[in-house]
């Protein structure tokens, strides 16, 4: 498996995230959007850095599960209730990050949403990854 980071010199330096992302290998692995659901599906945090924690973390969970690494991550999207908050909290996200999921960025949006499935998650993340 092979996933190449494309950031031109002509965009604004990515912050993150990769502008793009190429990946050859042998299977697509799509990962359901995850909240911070414990064990017993209920919603844990109060914060959206706690929150975003155990999100990222089921992510990974489910990644490991399939068969796969951090670094097959092609593509990852946050959907979140507050957008100001995750701005507010981008270092500390971005070290929960690095710590969860590696310095290898995959492509990433970040969307604001009214509210979702669970009234008390402040945030939800969702992918997929190329894995050999």
């Amino acid at each position: 498996m092979s996933l190449h980071r494309h950031n031109p010199a002509d965009l604004s330096p990515p912050t993150g995230f990769s502008h793009a992302v190429t990946a050859t290998g042998t299977r697509l692995v799509f990962l359901a959007g995850q909240t911070s659901l414990d064990r017993d599906g209920k919603v844990t945090g109060e914060t959206l850095p706690e929150q975003f924690e155990t999100a990222l973390g089921n992510l990974m969970a489910a990644l490991r599960h399939a068969g796969g690494s951090p670094a097959d991550l092609a593509r990852v999207t946050v959907y979140t209730t507050d957008v100001a908050a995750y701005r507010r909290h981008a270092h500390e996200l971005g070290r929960i990050w690095h710590r969860l999921a590696s310095r290898d960025y995959p492509a990433m949006a970040v969307i604001g949403v009214v509210r979702l499935w669970d009234e008390q998650a402040l945030v939800e993340v969702d992918g997929f990854a190329v894995v050999d």
